[in-house]
Formats: C-alpha cells, structure tokens, sequence
C-alpha cells in the first residue's frame, strides 16, 4: 500500500499538480477519487481530512511532499515563491477563467462558452506570457535552471491550453512555447496528464 494518498479527481488541476510533484520525486502514491458532482467532498470522510471540504486533500505518513524539490539557497527559494505568485495570481487566474469557458460550461454545464470572459482573459495571459518569455530569455526555467515547483505548478492548466481552441497563443511566445513543451515531456508530467485526460 502507497504510503502516501491524494484525494481528489485527477482532473483537478490542484490534485494534478500534487500528482506531478509525487511523480517528479519518484513517490509512491495511491489516488483516491473524491467525487465533487455527488458531494463527496462535503460529506464527513472528507471533511475529516480537510475542514474546508476542498480538493486535494492527502496522508502522507512521515513523507514530506516537496522536499526533494527544494531548493539550494534562500535566494532561489524566494525567487520559486515569487514565481510561483506571479502563477497564481496571473497565469493561473486567466487560465481558469478561459478553462472553464472553454471545457465546464460546454462539457459539464451544457452551456455556451462566453468568448468575451475568453477574450478578456486571453489578454490577461498574454500579458503573463510576456513576462515569462523575457524571463525565459535569461534562464532554463522561470526560477533559475533548475526546475522548481514554481515551473511543476504551471503544469495542470498549460495541458488544459494546449487542449484548448487558444493553445497557438504560445506561437508568440516561442521561449514559453519551448519551456512548456520541456515540460509536457517530463515523465512525471505526462504520466499526470494521462491521468486528467482518463
């Protein structure tokens, strides 16, 4: 048995994007299917392991998740933090948006796509997109060169981009282009896409 296990749907981008740390360092892991549409994630199982009742949630005896990902200086740690913000809050938060125009509100919701929220936050990331090509003119990877949880974590909705009618966006940005592909190509990366697409 796994010693550690995720609860959440492998579709999730924040379940995605604990799965691809988990594959990165080579743990083992057990997925648990948390069925949001049925509640599950409100129900007490679930609530028992995290009080907010939101996805992922996870045991994982005495391993800690990510420190094999550390980094080797205060420096590079306060830099991944600062990318892993500018994901947040730019990147992450226009993507969302376009995802779930673009994929819940036809596949899940039985809607149409609002092409206006998608115009809208197409602006957002290309803004965003920008500043990660000039980075990405300077380094291998948005912290320095080594990969870091700040480049691992844009990994969930750049597969949701490139599977989205808006994917030639990364035509402009050709580092960014090259820099997500890089990273579609990691194992650890491909195995957790197969998962969210299952």
């Amino acid at each position: 048995e796994a010693k550690v296990k995720v609860f959440g749907p492998a579709r999730s981008t924040c379940v995605a994007r604990v799965l691809v740390c988990l594959e990165e360092v080579g743990a083992e892991y057990e997925l648990v299917h948390v069925h949001l549409p049925a509640g599950e994630h409100k129900g007490p199982a679930h609530l028992a392991r995290t009080l907010f009742g939101q996805v992922p949630a996870f045991q994982d005896g005495d391993l800690i998740l990510f420190d094999l990902l550390r980094e080797n200086s205060l420096a590079e740690s306060a830099t991944v933090d600062a990318w892993l913000e500018a994901e947040s809050h730019n990147f992450d938060r226009a993507m969302s948006a376009i995802t779930f125009q673009c994929f819940v509100v036809p596949m899940f919701m039985g809607g149409t796509t609002d092409h206006k929220i998608v115009e809208e936050n197409m602006e957002k990331l290309k803004a965003a997109l920008g500043v990660y090509e000039e980075r990405l003119t300077r380094f291998k990877y948005l912290a320095g060169d080594f990969i870091s949880l700040a480049d691992l974590s844009h990994c969930p909705m750049a597969h949701y981009l490139l599977a989205s009618p808006c994917a030639s966006v990364l035509d402009a940005y050709p580092r960014v282009k090259d820099w997500v592909d890089g990273m579609m190509d990691r194992p650890s990366v491909k195995k957790v896409m197969e998962l969210m697409d299952a």
